[in-house]
């Protein structure tokens, strides 16, 4: 059961934290920890910059897409 629902988060988490991970040259999963860290030292303020990074990704994602379907 426990395997199962870090899978599903896992799938389901954006990908903001591989993005930050591939970027800053460390493990994901490294990454992951200090926001889950860091969010119970703050009380979940971290959550609200990750919703942020998230909704910026996908953005981009969307931007990234429609100039390849222009530019093909």
């Amino acid at each position: 059961m426990i395997n199962y629902f870090k899978d599903l988060l896992e799938r389901s988490a954006f990908g903001v934290c591989s993005y930050l991970g591939e970027k800053i040259g460390v493990a994901s999963a490294r990454v992951r920890m200090y926001f889950i860290y860091a969010s119970f030292i703050t009380l979940g303020s971290p959550f609200i910059i990750y919703l942020a990074i998230a909704f910026w990704l996908n953005i981009k994602r969307y931007v990234k897409q429609r100039r390849n379907l222009l530019w093909n």
